[in-house]
This record gives structure tokens, sequence and C-alpha cells, in this order.
């Protein structure tokens, strides 16, 4: 590492060393393995430096991140002095350090509102089936981005855990616009779209209507007949005045947009 790389991340006002970072990020982008290793030292030596520039760097970990950086990234997900937890655990979602699971499952009592959001998204990336019972209570937080991001999270974790978990909330949901549910679910396809039809089935309006959502956004064509039954057929309204029907013909529509964009990259 050229030590003038390291230099400009010390030296003059915090607007001139976030520049030099932001120069450092640039050149670590084309392959330059002196302003590499200048970014990996601020990570592994993190006390040493101010706090924007820690911050400022792990938004771009994949840039400059290997395995050297794991024992840094964990000791600072617990590091509550120097206040960059969530940092901390974006940059360990962006590396893949499942090390990081159990620190992350605590930091969601954190009091910040930031690292709960960070712990929840890492814990999509890096988590597995055993931190679901941890992250389902979440489904019911008052907080609307925190649930979204919940969903998304046991969403891409998957699993018969995680499925139950959803589906609870969509068939006992507590609030009225599960949008998110309905999402989270549609990554569970093709083994969820029979239990979806069936729930197209209702006498609740409401579970039609986030059936039908869930079911265009799987993008399968198995969904498709449910669908424009929906569509021609179903008059309910949901008790924030959404109309069954216009939420299939929306459904086909996501749906087509979903294999076309699927068909356009194959091709």
């Amino acid at each position: 590492m050229n030590p003038a790389d390291a230099r400009r991340l010390k030296d003059g006002d915090l607007e001139t060393r976030e520049e030099n970072l932001r120069l450092l990020l640039v050149r670590a982008g084309d392959g330059d393995t002196s302003a590499e290793e200048a970014l990996r030292a601020l990570v592994r030596d993190y006390p040493d430096y101010h706090r924007s520039l820690y911050s400022r760097a792990l938004n771009r970990a994949e840039v400059f991140g290997d395995d050297t950086l794991k024992a840094p990234l964990l000791a600072s997900l617990g590091d509550t002095r120097y206040n960059c937890q969530a940092w901390a655990a974006m940059g360990c979602a962006a590396l893949g350090f499942r090390e990081a699971v159990p620190g992350l499952v605590a930091m969601l009592d954190h009091s910040q509102q930031m690292a709960r959001d960070q712990a929840v998204i890492a814990l999509g990336t890096l988590g597995d089936e055993s931190v679901v019972p941890a992250l389902t209570p979440l489904l019911h937080d008052s907080i609307a981005g925190m649930r979204e991001r919940t969903a998304e999270a046991l969403g891409m974790i998957g699993g018969d855990a995680a499925l139950a978990a959803l589906w609870d909330e969509f068939e006992n949901r507590k609030y009225f616009r599960i949008g998110y549910i309905a999402s989270a679910l549609s990554q569970f396809a093709p083994d969820v779209i029979p239990r979806l039809c069936a729930a197209a089935e209702s006498d609740d309006p409401d579970q039609r209507y986030w059936a039908a959502v869930a079911l265009g956004s799987t993008g399968d064509d198995r969904a498709v007949p449910t669908l424009e039954r929906l569509m021609a057929n179903d008059r309910g309204s949901t008790v924030f005045d959404g109309m069954v029907s216009v939420a299939a013909k929306k459904g086909l529509r996501t749906l087509r947009r979903i294999q076309a964009a699927i068909a356009a990259r194959e091709s």
C-alpha cells in the first residue's frame, strides 16, 4: 500500500478526507491494489478513523472487501461506542460473513432504527431457518418499513418456517395493507400457488385481493386461470376500498411483465 493513500484518509478536514475516500473507491473499483488496501486498513483499524469515512466506505464494501475484514467487522458489529453497527451489518452482508448472524440477531433489539433495519436486511442475506423465530415478531412491528423489510428477509431465507410465518400473517393479518406479505409469498412459487389459488376462493374479499396480488407476482402461468376468473367475476371490495377484480387485472399485468423480463434475460 502506498503510504500516501493511507494519509489521505487521516489528513485534512473531514470534507477533504471524504473526497479522498471517494477517489479511493473509484480507484479500487478500477482494480488499484493500493487503494483497495488503504480502504481495508480503514475497516481493520476503524477506531482510528472518523465514523463518516467508515460508513461511506462500507456502503461500497464489495469494491475492496476480502476475508481479512471478517474479524474487524464482527468486532464493529458489537461496538456500541463507535456507533457504526448498521454499516458493519451492511459490510458483513456484502461480503457474505455468516459468522455475523448471532450479532445481527442481537441487533434486532437495538435502540437505533437504522441498526435494526440493517440487521434485518443482512439476516435476509446471511440467515437460515434458525433466525426465523427472531424475525417473525417483527411482522407486527409498529413501523411499516420494518414489517416490509422483515417480510422480504423471510422470503429470501425461504423454507417451511419462513413460509409458515408469512402465511399466518396473510390469513390473520394485523394490518390492512399487506402487499409486502403478498410479495414475499410469491417467492415460494411454484409450491405456494395452489394455496394462493385456494385463498382466492375465500369468503373474505381482503384475502382474495391479496391472493391476486401474490399470484401476479409469481410470474407463473399456473396463476392465470384464477386471476382471469377474479378479474371477470369478482366484485368484492376490501376494507380499504380496493376492488378484487382490479387487483386481479393488475396481477395479470405484473405476471406478464415478469415473464417478459425473464424472456429478455434468457435471450
